[in-house]
């Protein structure tokens, strides 16, 4: 198997993203694999029985997320899963990337609530290449106002 992996995390600053990952697969003619990861790591003092709400609600945000962005996809024919993970988000993705024998990891740049750039550029080159080390697959990094 082959195909995209992209993380999302939903919301307008997710369509860059989304866009780039749909492009990258229509025009290689694969499939693409949207990936949503919860990490409750936070929630260590939480009481277990809030934290067990919590997560229901993330995963079924994230479901709607996931079929939000897939039908994006197959508008434009081009193939598209959803898969939910829990975990740390650099993990998850290459994970899904080593099952899918992904080619392409898409990637956006996570900003913050004040529109500012979460990863400077160094941090999010680094996180690319561990990826493509550890993955196998080539990341693209999405380009304008991004995750």
């Amino acid at each position: 198997m082959s195909g995209i992996v992209c993380a999302i995390r939903g919301g307008p600053a997710s369509q860059p993203t989304i866009e780039k990952a749909i492009t990258v697969a229509a025009e290689n003619e694969i499939p693409l694999f949207f990936l949503y990861v919860i990490n409750l790591q936070f929630l260590t003092r939480t009481s277990i029985s809030r934290t067990n709400a919590l997560v229901e609600e993330l995963h079924e945000m994230g479901e709607f997320i996931l079929s939000a962005a897939q039908a994006q996809a197959q508008a434009r024919g081009v193939s598209a899963e959803g898969v939910i993970r829990d975990g740390q988000v650099l993990d998850e993705i290459i994970q899904l990337c080593q099952e899918v024998e992904a080619d392409y990891v898409v990637l956006g740049q996570p900003k913050n609530q004040k529109d500012q750039n979460v990863f400077t550029h160094e941090r999010l080159s680094a996180f690319g290449q561990r990826i493509e080390q550890e993955s196998g697959a080539k990341v693209v990094l999405a380009e304008g106002k991004s995750e």
